[in-house]
Formats: structure tokens, sequence, C-alpha cells
């Protein structure tokens, strides 16, 4: 994570902008008459939120913990991919 003040930000918006999306680099700017923001690409936000979507639910949680342990346990089977 990258942190920068306002005024920094401000004066080099396109650099920090291009990191934040060349570089998935997260971007704290740092405000002193303000709360700070973040400042990431929309494709980190949208995987932020679908993760928040997808353990929103016990039940959902519940089985994506149990397919992490089987993962990690070996219990998987490997397939090929149907092609068109």
């Amino acid at each position: 994570m990258q942190v920068v003040n306002y005024t920094e930000f401000r004066n080099n918006l396109a650099e920090n902008l291009n990191m934040v999306n060349d570089n998935s680099e997260i971007v704290l700017v740092s405000r002193s008459k303000g709360k700070n923001v973040v400042v990431m690409s929309l494709e980190e936000y949208n995987a932020i939120q679908e993760t928040l979507h997808l353990i929103s639910s016990k039940a959902n949680q519940k089985r994506l913990d149990e397919a992490i342990e089987e993962m990690r346990s070996g219990k998987f089977s490997k397939h090929n991919l149907i092609e068109d």
C-alpha cells in the first residue's frame, strides 16, 4: 500500500492513478483536514465485493471452508475442460 498526502496525490494524479491500475497498488491518501481515503482499481474493488458476498451467509462460508479443506487435504480430482 502506497501512502501519499493529498497535495502529492493531486499534483501527481495521473501517475498515482496509473500506479493503481497498472500495478494493482492501493493508495491511501492522507488528509490533514478530513478523513483519509483509499484509492483502488475497479477490479480490486469488485474482487473485494465478490469476496464479501461469498462469505455473507454462514452456509456459504461453511461450504467454502469445506472446499478449501478438501483442496488442502488432496481430496479433489482434475478434469479436462470441455471445449467447443
